[in-house]
């Protein structure tokens, strides 16, 4: 089984109430190979939302509120849905302050591309799931 970012189905969860549809993900979720969890909207954070990075560890809205609780709650209970469905391996959404993996927005809200991973990406590494993001996925990479 595998997690993936609930947008990348076709959910429009993400901060500006929209998805970012993959046809080749949302056939696996139909397929039941595949099970959808959306970390932000887990932890509480409304659709759409206020965008937030993550700077100095913390992830802050662009309205400058702290709202680190909230994507640390939903981590836990997306990592809780990855447990309960014995998934080895997720399909996160790219460079997202929650699902990014090897690279995030700087905390600036600049664009600026920095090293890093988002909250839940990070927490499955931590776990042991392998963690790919859909551009990986589509070429290949990981």
């Amino acid at each position: 089984m595998i997690l993936v970012s609930a947008c990348l189905a076709g959910v429009p969860c993400r901060m500006d109430g929209k998805s970012k549809p993959c046809r080749e993900i949302a056939e696996l979720v139909a397929a039941g190979e595949a099970v959808m969890v959306c970390p932000e909207v887990m932890g509480g954070l409304p659709t759409p939302r206020v965008p937030s990075e993550i700077l100095e560890g913390r992830v802050v809205n662009r309205e400058g509120r702290d709202v680190t609780e909230a994507f640390a709650k939903g981590a836990e209970k997306a990592l809780a849905v990855c447990r309960e469905n014995g998934c080895t391996a997720a399909i996160l959404k790219a460079r997202s302050p929650s699902c990014g993996k090897g690279e995030v927005y700087d905390g600036h809200f600049t664009r600026t591309l920095v090293p890093g991973n988002g909250i839940f990406a990070q927490r499955l590494l931590a776990e042991g799931i392998r963690v790919m993001t859909e551009e990986e996925w589509n070429s290949g990479e990981e």
